[in-house]
């Protein structure tokens, strides 16, 4: 299983599922239902490396069940994490230019 750490940005428990340094899915108290069951959702997937309908998502009734439905990392190679790796990079050199004032060419 791929190593979590908590949502500083969400009041509620919500976990980030990372694989490396590769942001992987979630996990989250499903809130908004007074007096609903508690449940938990789940979501897999990452882009870019997968590909559309590869990407999973659901609820559980508790964070273990939820958590058990993490294979789509598994199926992973280390290019598809690479091509997210690439984009991340690519993406944070982008914006840097913006704030230095250049112009940014499109990939």
């Amino acid at each position: 299983m791929s190593p979590r750490r908590r949502d500083p940005d969400r009041a509620h428990e919500c976990w980030l599922i990372f694989a490396d340094d590769v942001h992987v899915g979630t996990i989250a108290r499903a809130i908004g239902n007074p007096g609903a069951l508690e449940r938990w959702q789940w979501h897999c997937g990452f882009y870019p490396g997968s590909k559309p309908g590869e990407q999973s998502s659901g609820t559980a009734s508790c964070f273990d069940q939820a958590r058990s439905n993490f294979i789509f990392s598994s199926k992973r190679t280390e290019a598809d994490y690479q091509d997210w790796r690439e984009q991340r990079d690519w993406t944070e050199r982008k914006y840097e230019r913006w704030e230095r004032g250049h112009q940014v060419q499109v990939r």
